[in-house]
């Protein structure tokens, strides 16, 4: 039966409401409330006001349970420490470390000098009780040092395994893309050779690259493996790794390798990496430049068939064949008036501005202002006419001996536009060996590539599920350093798909904001003797999406109680 103990402290007496029961035959107590002071109970027992609160706090809590229950269901901590035991001494695991790594690049991205101070804002240390100390920046350090290549790639395939048992993800179709990510390590750094300048996706030119391939799955674009490399290399030269490395992985997920699908772009075509593709088996969904095909595009636009109207309205295609990459398979020549539409809308914008450069250039060679000579002023005309179809519209016609003759003339040829614009624009050429599936069924299988393509623009988001803000300088570091990421990434799309079966449709970003919506309010109350304020603790009031949130991922185990 319950019954009201009182429990002296100093000068003061503290009664609880305590429950007893007998656990393997003893007695214990099995729930414990704290009811206050003697006061504080005759005030409550009398209808009193028990005080006001002296100050309150805030703490982030909804978007932080959420995440952190996702990471206990896939037990990443301990995945993480069964391939890495704990280094001695240290204020917590090589899990735990990753673990909060992660969670902040989901939340709140933040140096690891940082983090101790968002931290702090968070619910997060009432429920993992760690030592400040153990925060410190350099502890994350010590914990990445434990792990490298082998042991991040036993983690990645134990943790790929638990997502599929777990979360029932559909493995038949996958989807591979590769991007770069710019860094800030200073040049002069020869400790991570992975860093090289080289084609940047994000246009920063001045700083120096780390190349990612990411294969992912069309059910929720949720990524499976992760393969870092120097950012100096072109895609095409990374795909025979990757498709190693993700077939070895793929093997200890299923035995039914002759059944998957790969997707993937135009970027990674070679005849070696087709060759190796048509030696695994496996079946392969990609697509080729249609200007290398004429004889495709030539094809009449009566020959155009519908795909399926009620998913693709207005897309038509053509079922036929091609040679390419060294074999004869199947090609589906597709037309879409939306990308016909947005590819017009793009040619007139760059039509516009070569247009306006040319007239300058005309401008200036009337003045007599250059001295260039003729080599100089053709190749200043070959700029402008470089962007893709340009030079098959405009021509231009220069004259003149030297400098002060120079003069230019130019025209746009409607005619050619026109037949440009008929000839190739909305139109892809998709190629494939599954000929037994519908035409519909290529395109949509092309079309998933949105979702690994969705996956690097949400790294590349500055506020939530962040590669960057990246402090390392150091190859080992930088290969931890993209694990945690990827598996950040990996959790927002479980989450963001776990909604979606649930009938929420929401981005990763607005997710993370209705849950971040959900905060934990503590009111400090000090009934004026020595010591810290009681505290007590509340979650704040929610909307209808929040709270079905909160059931969705469970966060009332992490709330705290009253």
């Amino acid at each position: 039966m319950p019954s009201i103990v009182g429990k002296r402290q100093g000068n003061q007496t503290y009664y609880y409401l305590v429950e007893s029961a007998r656990v393997d035959g003893k007695p214990r107590i099995v729930s414990q409330q704290y009811l206050g002071s003697a006061a504080e109970v005759m005030a409550k027992l009398s209808g009193a006001s028990s005080g006001e609160p002296v100050r309150s706090q805030h703490k982030a809590f909804g978007d932080l349970a959420a995440v952190w229950g996702m990471l206990e269901r896939l037990d990443v901590i301990g995945v993480i420490d069964e391939a890495v035991p704990r280094r001695p001494h240290a204020g917590a695991t090589v899990g735990t470390y990753l673990a909060l790594a992660t969670v902040n690049r989901i939340v709140a991205p933040c140096s690891k000098l940082g983090f101790v101070d968002w931290w702090n804002t968070t619910a997060g240390p009432r429920w993992m009780k760690i030592a400040p100390s153990a925060l410190d920046h350099r502890r994350f350090w010590d914990a990445m040092d434990r792990l490298g290549i082998n042991e991040l790639q036993a983690v990645e395939a134990e943790l790929g395994r638990r997502m599929v048992t777990e979360f029932g993800l559909d493995l038949s179709a996958l989807v591979l893309d590769m991007t770069n990510f710019a860094t800030f390590i200073d040049s002069a750094n020869d400790r991570a050779p992975i860093a090289q300048r080289g084609k940047a996706k994000q246009k920063r030119t001045d700083l120096r690259l780390v190349g990612v391939a990411l294969v992912v799955t069309r059910d929720g674009g949720v990524p499976l493996l992760s393969h870092a490399y120097p950012g100096n290399r072109p895609d095409v030269t990374q795909f025979t790794s990757v498709i190693d490395e993700f077939l070895t992985r793929y093997r200890d997920l299923t035995e039914h390798v002759e059944d998957l699908t790969l997707i993937y772009d135009a970027g990674q075509n070679s005849t070696t990496n087709h060759g190796q593709v048509e030696t695994t088996g496996i079946g392969f969904v990609g697509s080729l430049p249609p200007s290398d095909h004429p004889g495709l595009l030539a094809l009449p636009r009566k020959a155009f068939s519908v795909v399926d109207e009620a998913r693709y309205p207005g897309v038509t295609c053509i079922d036929t064949t091609v040679t390419a990459l060294g074999v004869t398979r199947r090609a589906v020549l597709t037309h879409s008036p939306t990308l016909h539409a947005a590819q017009t809308r793009g040619f007139a914008q760059t039509l516009a501005k070569a247009r306006k450069q040319l007239a300058e250039l005309q401008a200036r060679l009337a003045r007599g202002n250059t001295r260039k000579d003729r080599v100089g002023v053709e190749a200043d005309i070959a700029a402008i006419l470089r962007p893709r179809w340009v030079d098959q519209v405009i021509t231009v016609t220069l004259t003149g001996d030297g400098p002060a003759t120079f003069r230019m003339r130019w025209r746009t040829d409607t005619a050619a536009r026109t037949r440009l614009e008929t000839r190739l624009f909305g139109k892809r050429i998709l190629f494939t060996n599954r000929d037994g599936w519908t035409t519909a069924e290529v395109v949509a299988a092309y079309r998933s590539q949105a979702e690994v393509e969705s996956g690097f623009r949400q790294l590349k988001d500055p506020h939530v599920v962040s590669f960057s803000p990246m402090h390392h300088w150091t190859d080992q570091k930088i290969r931890v350093h993209v694990f945690y990421c990827v598996l950040a990434l990996t959790i927002a799309h479980l989450m963001r798909r776990q909604a979606e079966q649930a009938g929420l449709h929401l981005s990763v970003r607005e997710l993370l904001a209705e849950l971040a919506g959900i905060e934990e309010t503590v009111l400090l109350y000090h009934d004026g003797g020595k010591g810290r304020p009681r505290a007590q603790r509340m979650l704040t009031e929610t909307t209808a999406t929040q709270r079905e949130l909160a059931d969705l991922f469970g966060i009332e185990r992490y709330a705290p109680t009253r």
